[in-house]
C-alpha cells in the first residue's frame, strides 16, 4: 500500500508524533491508522520512562479559580526547559492539574508522599472492619490490598482518575504530555484554598 502524504499528516495530528515516524509506523502496519497510532503511543511511553531521571528545573505554577471564587488551586509543575514551560500543551496540562486539585480535593502527589503512620492508621482501620469476617489470610490481605488502593486513588492526585476523562489516571496523562514534549515533567506540589475551609 502507497503511504501518501495526506496520511502521514493525519497521524501526525492524531499522535502529534514526527512526520519519519509517522511514515514508518504507517509502512509497518500498512496503513492501519489505529495500529499505527499504538505504535506511536508506545514508542512515546518508552521515551518518556527513559526521560523520567532527567533533571526538571524549569517550569510554571498552574491556577485555576473556580466560579465564584471561592475555590482555588496552585499547582507547581517542573519541566527541563523554558521553552517546553511555554508552550500551550504544558501550559494546558497546568491547568487541568490546577483543576483537578480543586474538583477532586487530593491530600498528596504520589503514593509515596503519604506519611508511614497514616498508611499504618489506613491498614489497622481496614483490619479493624474485617475483624469479624472468617475469611483465609490471604484474601484478608487482597482485600486490605484493593482497599489501600482505592484509598490512593482518593487522596494521591498522581493515581486519581482525571476529571475530564475517568479512563485516564493523572499519572498517565502527565506521562502522555512527556511522550509528547520530550522533556520530564515531575508534578513538585499543590496548594487548595476554600473560602471558609
Amino acid at each position: 500500500m502507497e503511504i501518501t502524504a495526506q496520511m502521514v499528516k493525519e497521524l501526525r495530528q492524531l499522535t502529534g508524533a514526527g512526520v519519519l515516524d509517522c511514515r514508518k509506523a504507517l509502512e509497518a502496519t500498512e496503513g492501519d491508522f489505529e495500529r499505527a497510532a499504538e505504535i506511536l503511543r508506545a514508542k512515546g511511553l518508552a521515551a518518556a520512562a527513559k526521560k523520567a531521571t532527567r533533571e526538571a528545573k524549569e517550569g510554571l505554577i498552574g491556577h485555576y479559580v473556580h466560579t465564584g471564587s471561592k475555590l482555588a488551586a496552585l499547582v507547581e509543575v517542573n519541566c527541563e526547559t523554558d521553552f517546553v514551560a511555554r508552550t500551550e500543551a504544558f501550559q494546558a496540562l497546568c491547568k487541568d492539574l490546577a483543576m483537578q486539585v480543586v474538583a477532586a480535593r487530593p491530600q498528596w502527589v504520589r503514593i509515596e508522599d503519604v506519611p508511614a503512620e497514616v498508611v499504618e492508621q489506613q491498614r489497622k482501620t481496614y483490619e479493624a472492619e474485617l475483624a469479624g469476617d472468617h475469611k483465609p489470610a490471604e484474601v484478608m490481605a487482597r482485600i486490605i490490598e484493593g482497599k489501600m488502593a482505592r484509598f490512593y486513588e482518593e487522596n494521591c492526585l498522581m493515581e486519581q482518575p482525571f476529571i475530564k476523562d475517568e479512563s485516564v489516571k493523572i499519572k498517565d496523562l502527565v506521562t502522555a504530555t512527556v511522550a509528547k514534549l520530550g522533556e520530564n515533567i515531575i508534578v513538585r506540589r499543590f496548594a487548595r484554598l476554600e473560602v471558609g475551609g
